[in-house]
């Protein structure tokens, strides 16, 4: 029961902090990062949308929008915000991430590819920027390099879909790698987008 009493006092702070000042972009990224931490996805949008109309360059609130609409299956509105951050923030790792699997889930390869090569290219250690973009070479069609890829991504600590490693396999008699891959097991998930006050 504390916790729960601290999370409506930690709220109403927040709220509180945006009746006293409305127009003030920080209070409303704020209460929005707050809302979205305690599971309260469409509030925390809806704040999210007031601090980035009061301050259109406030990249975390771009970064953050993105990020919960990525979580709510918003893939179109997870791209456009991202876009927004790479706009402001050209170098946006976390944006190009998350823009390209806003690719992904609608299906675009060649630009989820693009997204993930950008990512590998800022970030040459990001298992998951790896994995991606071995992912996104397999759904063009190039099963070679998805294996190296993918074999990096492992190498670096990700645990790849069984599914995508048992189909490289069936590809690929040989499938030494693919053996790799299925017995280095799961490494812990890495948190990607970062929701910050």
């Amino acid at each position: 029961m504390k916790g729960k009493k601290r999370g409506s006092a930690d709220l109403k702070k927040y709220y509180n902090a945006v009746e006293a000042t409305p127009e003030s972009a920080a209070a409303h990224f704020k209460l929005g990062t707050v809302l979205i931490q305690t599971g309260f996805l469409s509030r925390g949008e809806k704040a999210l949308l007031r601090c980035v109309e009061l301050d259109p360059k406030r990249v975390e609130a771009w970064v953050n929008l993105g990020g919960i609409r990525l979580s709510r299956w918003d893939f179109k509105g997870c791209i456009e915000a991202n876009e927004r951050v790479l706009d402001l923030e050209p170098m946006s790792e976390v944006a190009l991430h998350n823009k390209g699997l806003g690719h992904l889930y609608l299906g675009e390869a060649e630009e989820m590819t693009r997204c993930f090569k950008q990512v590998v290219e800022l970030a040459p250690e990001s298992a998951a920027g790896n994995y991606f973009l071995g992912v996104g070479l397999y759904a063009l069609g190039e099963t070679q390099r998805a294996r190296a890829q993918l074999k990096k991504a492992v190498d670096l600590g990700y645990s790849p879909e069984p599914k995508l490693v048992k189909e490289l396999e069936r590809i690929d008699e040989a499938g030494s790698d693919s053996v790799t891959i299925l017995e280095l097991g799961s490494a812990p998930e890495k948190q990607i987008d970062k929701v910050t006050e």
